[in-house]
């Protein structure tokens, strides 16, 4: 989303839409969604770069088939840090509480953040418990006693958070 109160962020922060919009046009879809109003210049002209005239992109075939036992293999493509499973833990404790006050979407560290986000996030974390691959970069297994202490640390960042927005 925007942020009106910092220039550099901001222009991050465009950068990331349109490196995501680039990304999915690249993908063969034909269009996407934008948080904000503002966003939505920034995501037709990544959409227009590929689609040039044409209404569509069916031509465009993605020849990887996922299977549902693919979703269950556990291969991690990138290190688990701590700061990622935080992160992950930070989203859906700052997202749960938004949800129970009748927010259902959420600017959370400068993106806007739904419940497909939040399941995200949870289940990342309850499948870096359960797998025997979910090992931090550091060697340390991700535990269900590493996310509860984790949780705990990070409800009082959230709670601080919250209160500084008022």
């Amino acid at each position: 989303i925007p942020i009106k109160n910092d220039p550099q962020a901001n222009e991050k922060a465009l950068a990331g839409i349109r490196h995501d919009k680039a990304r999915d046009a690249k993908d063969g879809f034909d269009g996407g969604w934008v948080a904000h109003p503002g966003l939505v210049s920034i995501a037709a002209e990544e959409f227009q770069k590929v689609l040039g005239d044409r209404p569509n992109q069916w031509e465009k075939q993605r020849h990887e088939v996922f299977t549902a036992a693919d979703f269950l293999d556990f291969q991690p493509s990138q290190p688990i840090t701590e700061p990622g499973v935080r992160n992950n833990i930070n989203v859906g404790i700052h997202y749960l509480g938004s949800w129970l006050a009748g927010n259902g979407c959420v600017p959370i560290h400068n993106l806007m953040e739904d419940a497909a986000t939040a399941e995200i996030s949870r289940s990342q974390v309850w499948q870096w418990v359960v797998s025997p691959k979910g090992v931090l970069d550091d060697g340390r297994k991700v535990t269900a006693e590493m996310v509860r202490a984790m949780i705990a640390e990070e409800l009082v960042k959230v709670k601080a958070a919250v209160s500084e927005q008022g």
